[in-house]
C-alpha cells in the first residue's frame, strides 16, 4: 500500500484509498455535524500537550479524572475538536486504551462544554476493541444507547463487527450482529447493516465466512450493488483475480449493474498483480460503459505502473490527471513517488516531495513512509537521517509502522542516539511507541552496553499503562540480572503487578518478575 487513503462515505470505495473504516452512505457518522461552526481545531501544540499529560499519567496508581478536570475544565479547554484530536493521537500512538475510555466518559459529564460527537465515540470503540476489551465495548454501547443513541452510527457498528471478525469466531460475530439488532430496538436493520456484516469478513479475507453469511441472510436483506461490490472487494483482497472476474460476470448474469466502484475494484485487482495492461483494458471498458475514471482510478493505475516497474507510464498517467478535469492530491503524488522509488529514481522522488510543498500539498504519513523506504533500500543512511530531522523539524508525528521501520533502521546501523531521539520524540508527542519498536531499541541498547537507557524506555512503557512484550522484556531482564540490578527489577515488578491487576496481559506480553527475582 504505497499511496494515501482518503476518507469517503461509501463502503464500496477501494480500501487502498481510505485510512478509516469505510461506512455505508446511510450512516451519519460525520463528526463535523456535531461541531459548532465556531469551533476551531485546537493547535497541534495543545493536542500534543494534553495527549502527553494523559499518556504520562501513572496508571493505575492514581485516577485520571483530577488531571482531566484541571487541564480541560479549570483551564476551559474542553471542546469537541480537542477531544476528537486527543483521542486520535492516543489511538495512533498506541496509548493505554483505558485512558482513552476515561477521557471519552469524562467528556460526557460536561454537556455544557461540548456536544459528544460520533467521531469521538467511534475512536473510543476502535481503541478498546483493538485491545480485545469487548466487554467494555459492549458496556459503552449500552450506556451510549441509553443516553446518546444518535452516536451509534453504522461506522460504530462496523468497528465492533470488524474486530469481532478479526479476533473472535464466526459464530460470535453473527451473535454480536443479532445482539446489536436487539440493542437498537426501534431501528430498522436493513441492507446497510447487512453490508457492514459482510464487509467485516471480506476485509479479513474470510471469503468462506462471507459467502456463508450471504447465503444465510440474503433473503432477509435484499442485496444491492453495494453488497455485490463488497463481495467483489473481498475476492480482490484475497488476491484471486480469477474469482474476481468469475464473480463479476455472475453479477452481470444476475442483472446487477456495475458502477464506478465496481470497475475500480477490478482495476485494482489487476494492478496489485502487476498486470498493468489488463488494468488499462478495464479502464477502457469502464469508459465504454460511459463511466468517467475518477482520481481514485488514476491513482490506482499509477500505483499499478509502479508495481509493473513502468515509471514512464506512471508519469504519463499522472500528467493525464488535469487533462481529465481532475486535480492531483497527496494520494496521487504518493503513488507516483512510490513508482519512482521502485525504479530506483531517488532524485525524481525527492523532487516530487519538493513539488508537493511548492503546490501547498502537505506531506502525510504515506509520503514519509514511502520516502524512508526508498532511501533505506538505496543504502542512503545519510539521506534517511536528513529526512528524519526534516520530519521532526516540521513537528510531524508519523504512524507506528513508520516508527518501527525507522527504529529498525537506526538500530541496525548502530545509530542508537537517533533511535533514542525518535523514542523521546514520540513520547514527547503523547505517544507510547509500538511494542516492536521498544523490543528493537531495548535489544540494541543492551547489546551496546546502554542498559540504563534500555531500562528507562521499558519503565516508561509500563508507567504509561502498556504491557511490554515477553521477548523484549526478557532481554532486558537478562542484562539486569547479570549486572546485579535487583532494585530495578523489584521496581518493575511492583509496577507490572499494579498494571496487571487492572489490565491483564494477553498472550505474548511479559508477566510479573516475582519468579525471576526469587531466583537471584
Amino acid at each position: 500500500m504505497i499511496f494515501t487513503r482518503r476518507l469517503k462515505t461509501h463502503i464500496t470505495q477501494l480500501p487502498e484509498l481510505s485510512n478509516h473504516l469505510i461506512i455505508p452512505p446511510s450512516s451519519s457518522s460525520s463528526s463535523s455535524s456535531s461541531i459548532p461552526p465556531s469551533a476551531l481545531l485546537p493547535p497541534s501544540s495543545e493536542i500534543d500537550r494534553i495527549a502527553k499529560l494523559i499518556n504520562d499519567h501513572p496508571f493505575p496508581a492514581s485516577p485520571l479524572h483530577p488531571l482531566l478536570h484541571h487541564h480541560l475544565i479549570h483551564l476551559n479547554l474542553l471542546s469537541t475538536p480537542l477531544v476528537e484530536s486527543v483521542l486520535g493521537r492516543l489511538f495512533s500512538g498506541h496509548a493505554n486504551g483505558l485512558k482513552a475510555l476515561e477521557l471519552f466518559k469524562f467528556s460526557l459529564q460536561y454537556p455544557t462544554h461540548l456536544s459528544p460527537s460520533p467521531d469521538s465515540f467511534e475512536k473510543t470503540l476502535h481503541i478498546i476493541t483493538r485491545m480485545h476489551e469487548f466487554d467494555k465495548a459492549w458496556e459503552l454501547m449500552r450506556e451510549i444507547h441509553l443516553k446518546h443513541p444518535w452516536l451509534i452510527t453504522n461506522k460504530a457498528l462496523s468497528i465492533v463487527l470488524s474486530k469481532y471478525a478479526k479476533f473472535q469466531s464466526f459464530e460470535d460475530t453473527l451473535e454480536v450482529f443479532d445482539e446489536m439488532e436487539k440493542l437498537l430496538v426501534g431501528r430498522r436493520f436493513g441492507v446497510d447493516e447487512f453490508n457492514i456484516l459482510l464487509r467485516a469478513f471480506c476485509t479479513q479475507r474470510q471469503m468462506k465466512e462471507a459467502r456463508a453469511v450471504f447465503r444465510k441472510l440474503h433473503s432477509r436483506f435484499s442485496p444491492n450493488t453495494q453488497t455485490l461490490n463488497i463481495l467483489l472487494l473481498g475476492f480482490k483482497e484475497s488476491g484471486d483475480i480469477t474469482s474476481v472476474e468469475l464473480f463479476y460476470h455472475e453479477m452481470m448474469r444476475r442483472g446487477f449493474k456495475p458502477n464506478v466502484i465496481t470497475y475500480n475494484i477490478r482495476i485494482d485487482a489487476y494492478c496489485k498483480k502487476g498486470c498493468l495492461s489488463d488494468a488499462l483494458r478495464i479502464m477502457e471498458e469502464m469508459e465504454g460503459a460511459s463511466f468517467s475514471p475518477t482520481l481514485e482510478t488514476i491513482t490506482t493505475l499509477i500505483h499499478g505502473a509502479g508495481i509493473a516497474r513502468n515509471p514512464i507510464r506512471a508519469r504519463r498517467l499522472f500528467d493525464e490527471i488535469p487533462m481529465r478535469n481532475l486535480r492531483a492530491d497527496v494520494g496521487a503524488y504518493n503513488a507516483l513517488m512510490g513508482s519512482l522509488f521502485r525504479a530506483r529514481d531517488l532524485k525524481g522522488g525527492l523532487d516530487l516531495m519538493d513539488e508537493m510543498e511548492e503546490k501547498g500539498i502537505g506531506h502525510d504519513n504515506v509520503t514519509y513512509h514511502t520516502m524512508f523506504l526508498g532511501l533505506k533500500n538505496s543504502d542512503g543512511v545519510g539521506d534517511v537521517c536528513e529526512l528524519y530531522r526534516r520530519m521532526v523539524k516540521k513537528d510531524f508525528v508519523p504512524k507506528m509502522r513508520t516508527v518501527v521501520m525507522l527504529m529498525k533502521f537506526f538500530c541496525e546501523n548502530q545509530l542508537l542516539d537517533l533511535g533514542l531521539d525518535l523514542w523521546d520524540y514520540m513520547v514527547g508527542k503523547g505517544c507510547c511507541p509500538h511494542g516492536h519498536a521498544l523490543d528493537l531499541l531495548v535489544t540494541a541498547l543492551c547489546c551496546r552496553g546502554k542498559v540504563e537507557e534500555a531500562y528507562r524506555c521499558m519503565k516508561q512503557v509500563v508507567a504509561r499503562g502498556r504491557h511490554p512484550s515477553e521477548e523484549g522484556f526478557r532481554v532486558l531482564e537478562g542484562f539486569l540480572v547479570r549486572s546485579g540490578e535487583r532494585e530495578k527489577l523489584e521496581e518493575l515488578d511492583q509496577m507490572m503487578k499494579r498494571l496487571q491487576a487492572v489490565l491483564p496481559p494477553s498472550r505474548g506480553h511479559a508477566v510479573s518478575l516475582s519468579v525471576a527475582i526469587s531466583m537471584i
